[in-house]
């Protein structure tokens, strides 16, 4: 759910700093240039279509096999891969670039809000890039804005299927039958300890809570020592990621089947969104944590346990002197769950059929989403290939938060859910949290708005 929400750097892996020394052919783009890119097409996305007319194909000529046998050729890569994320693809394309030396990869970044404003505004213009990467949860959107082609015949050419993939990440990048990304990663809300804070407590950080009645026993011996060793933020980063997970692990779900209604007040939405409240009432957490106070507290001994993103390996790992491990989430529910998202890669609609671009960028994904080497950047492969590489499973903090891949989920392919998880579901927690409001008042609220901003999302998206 990334692109919309929370914008704090080293907590949103929609957020980082801007890397500097990208060269010419590689390099990132400041908000301006990037804005400026997309400002021929116009400020906003306009519902229902980009502007540009609804393409709708069926089949693409992506040039048949898995190589590139065209002419020498440049394509255009835009993602969000602003901070520690960026070297490691920019290695990446490095290596691409030696085994196909006749294509060359120009790798174009900007904060994701940015990202997800322009990139259709600039395809509709017929600037936009020959590649992209998009979070999973933002493609039903840009394909129901014929922003993004279908990959059925891409995929196929290439022999790629569920089984080459986590099935959960697979099954996601598909939106009305049809599938429209390719996945990179997945990054999975997970638990970190730090060892530190533990050890000083007598508990040893080697031996991780698993279910709910470890993990509070902890929390209760922490609280003894003077610890409030797991704070509860309102925010979506990570409050949101955390009650997202404990509903599922209570067997609840966000919408019914097809995304036309929200569910989130369910018994498991409110018995998740009541343990939350629990730890703060227990005095497990402390009370009106500000954003990123968490995350913050964390890392500087006031608590033990963090539930975090895959993207906190990279932000706790350049932490000079801070040691963390990291586990799957604990089951405080009946079910195992993890909240995740993925980026994926996608091919934007582009003004004109061009086979060689098509047939390059074919390449170049499959190239990319084989390589180890972007599980240093923190992310967890969705591909086997690269998690059973041996460089992968060197990698400990990874390979922890890899085992709960049985168990994570991603919300369903419905556009514009996002932006109605951020203006109902987002303020619900607020609410719950900080006790403005009951847990059952404030979700029941929340689904109120959440369907009819839906209806109106369906009435808009069919139009």
């Amino acid at each position: 759910m990334c692109g919309v929400g929370s914008t704090v750097a080293g907590r949103d892996p929609c957020f980082k700093p801007s890397p500097q020394g990208y060269d010419a052919d590689v390099r990132g783009m400041d908000r301006r240039e990037f804005l400026l890119a997309g400002a021929s097409a116009g400020a906003a996305l306009v519902l229902p279509g980009c502007g540009g007319g609804p393409d709708r194909r069926t089949s693409t000529n992506f040039g048949g096999g898995s190589g590139y046998d065209g002419p020498p050729i440049e394509l255009s890569f835009w993602n969000g891969f602003t901070g520690g994320d960026g070297p490691s693809m920019l290695a990446m394309i490095d290596d691409f670039g030696k085994k196909q030396k006749n294509v060359k990869v120009k790798m174009v970044t900007a904060r994701w809000e940015d990202f997800y404003q322009k990139v259709p505004a600039a395809v509709s213009s017929g600037q936009g890039p020959d590649v992209a990467i998009m979070h999973v949860d933002q493609m039903a959107t840009n394909a129901a804005h014929d922003a993004i082609l279908p990959l059925d015949d891409l995929v196929s050419e290439l022999g790629l299927q569920e089984s080459d993939f986590a099935p959960e990440v697979w099954r996601a990048g598909e939106f009305q039958g049809r599938r429209y990304g390719v996945p990179l990663d997945m990054h999975p809300l997970a638990l970190y300890s730090n060892v530190a804070v533990l050890e000083d407590a007598g508990l040893d950080p080697k031996q991780p809570p698993q279910n709910r009645e470890e993990y509070e026993a902890a929390l209760e011996e922490l609280k003894g020592k003077g610890i409030k060793g797991s704070w509860v933020t309102p925010f979506f980063f990570t409050g949101g990621l955390q009650f997202m997970s404990l509903l599922w692990q209570f067997g609840g779900e966000l919408t019914n089947a097809d995304g036309t209604r929200a569910t989130w007040n369910s018994d498991a939405g409110v018995e998740a969104m009541e343990w939350m409240r629990s730890l703060i009432k227990k005095g497990y957490s402390a009370t009106n944590v500000g954003q990123d106070a968490d995350n913050i507290a964390f890392k500087n001994g006031e608590s033990a346990f963090m539930w975090n993103g895959a993207w906190g390996i990279a932000d706790y790992g350049s932490t000079v002197g801070f040691k963390f491990q990291t586990s799957p989430l604990p089951q405080i529910g009946s079910e195992r769950a993890a909240w995740s998202n993925s980026h994926n890669f996608v091919i934007p609609r582009p003004s004109h059929d061009d086979r060689n671009r098509l047939q390059a960028a074919k390449v170049f994904i499959d190239f990319i989403t084989q390589s180890p080497k972007w599980a240093e950047s923190g992310m967890i492969p969705a591909r086997k290939t690269a998690r059973e590489a041996e460089a992968f499973k060197k990698l400990e903090p990874q390979t922890q938060i890899a085992r709960q891949i049985p168990d994570i989920h991603f919300q369903v392919a419905v556009p514009g859910l996002s932006d109605v998880r951020e203006s109902t579901l987002d303020q619900a927690l607020a609410q719950a949290v900080n006790g403005e409001k009951t847990v059952k008042d404030a979700l029941d609220d929340s689904v109120k708005r959440a369907n009819d901003l839906l209806a109106r999302n369906r009435e808009a998206y069919s139009a």
